[in-house]
């Protein structure tokens, strides 16, 4: 009897280590991984069989902070956790943030049992949200300067235009400059109103594969004429709600970024993914209840990547990896899905990039709550509109 428990014991363990949705693994003395469930199987991409014949430090980056917490808690015999690791190799992919939970077994000396905790994408997506806060005061700023500054701006060219009638050939040319010029900031001024417009977005059922199909018309008949398409769609995916005009703008510019982004690349991809991702629910400022973002869809590039530095800013205004670019064409992207209730994210390293757009389902229940939504923003509206009359 005594041993049927003991038989039954490990089993039972093991069952409990399979079912959680962490990665647990068993390190021993000489590095070697001993024992693993389930979850890391799926972390690392690999089977458990394959696992008992590496060694912990093939796993994981060169130098990684795991490794040395490892050998601390070998050393002082108790538990050590940290926060916010890469874990990332270009086989699992970048930007792969967990929390370590590193404890000694006791019962096996020299043993060691590493816990994985991954952040999930709506942890990352939090950042984006209390960067957004941010961006909209700056954004109303510049809505009010936009408009302040296209006065003096039309002074200026009219007055070049009047020295122009009597100037020599020579100052001509310095006239021409200044119109020219005053016309350049005028263009980039009208393009930063558009930042400014806070109208509520019609929104209704719309088919994301038709979207996607249309926007990939346009680009290889064009801009992405020489580039491979891949389509990775997942047919039964439900209607987003949304506004078609806008997604195609979202979308085309993710697209033509990407397309520049495989000039000098020879074998130049685009995939195109959709899919429905359950457990993605985000804590919005504003809301009593989590929000819903079910619909994943990704453009994804093979192309040299964007540098670490410009990743955590990308939808900034202002920032561009492009030497002639206005850094306008992301933050526009970003503040179309943020109207429409969503997130976008980037992950990026080389021959890997993807943007990731997460958006709500239709259903009759949001389409009433974003018609109501509309209306209070409406009725908040009105008093402003009837006091600058």
């Amino acid at each position: 009897m005594s041993s049927a428990a003991e038989h039954r014991g490990p089993s039972d363990s093991d069952a409990m280590l399979d079912a959680l949705p962490n990665p647990v693994l068993m390190i021993g003395p000489d590095g070697k991984i001993v024992a693993a469930n389930i979850a890391t199987e799926a972390f690392f991409e690999i089977s458990t069989q394959f696992l008992k014949r590496q060694s912990l430090k093939e796993l994981v980056p060169f130098g990684s902070p795991l490794l040395a917490l490892i050998d601390q808690v070998r050393s002082s015999n108790s538990p050590v956790n940290e926060y916010k690791v890469d874990l990332g190799t270009p086989r699992m992919g970048g930007d792969r943030q967990v929390d370590l939970h590193v404890a000694p077994l006791t019962e096996r000396p020299g043993h060691i049992v590493v816990m994985l905790q991954e952040r999930t994408i709506a942890d990352k997506m939090d950042r984006q949200l209390t960067h957004r806060s941010a961006a909209r005061s700056v954004i109303a700023l510049a809505a009010m300067l936009a408009h302040e500054i296209k006065n003096p701006l039309s002074g200026i060219r009219g007055a070049a235009q009047l020295l122009e009638q009597q100037a020599s050939s020579e100052d001509r040319m310095l006239t021409r400059l200044i119109c020219d010029e005053a016309d350049r900031i005028v263009t980039l001024v009208d393009r930063m109103e558009v930042f400014g417009d806070e109208r509520p977005v019609v929104r209704g059922p719309v088919n994301i594969h038709s979207v996607l199909d249309h926007v990939k018309r346009l680009a290889q008949s064009g801009f992405a004429r020489n580039i491979r398409f891949i389509e990775d769609y997942d047919p039964s995916l439900p209607p987003v709600l949304a506004n078609q005009d806008q997604l195609i703008q979202v979308f085309l510019n993710l697209v033509k970024n990407a397309a520049e982004a495989l000039i000098d690349v020879p074998d130049a991809e685009i995939q195109l993914t959709t899919a429905f991702r359950p457990g993605v629910r985000l804590s919005v400022p504003g809301q009593k209840s989590r929000v819903s973002l079910p619909l994943e869809f990704c453009v994804k590039d093979n192309g040299p990547g964007v540098p670490d530095d410009l990743l955590p800013n990308l939808f900034d205004p202002f920032v561009t990896t492009k030497q002639t670019g206005s850094g306008l064409g992301l933050a526009l992207v970003a503040k179309i899905v943020g109207d429409h209730g969503g997130i976008i994210e980037c992950e990026s390293q080389p021959r890997r990039t993807t943007f990731r757009v997460l958006m709500p389902m239709y259903s009759t229940s949001a389409k009433h709550a974003d018609q109501s939504s509309r209306a209070d923003s409406a009725g908040k509206s009105s008093p402003v509109s009837q006091g600058a009359k």
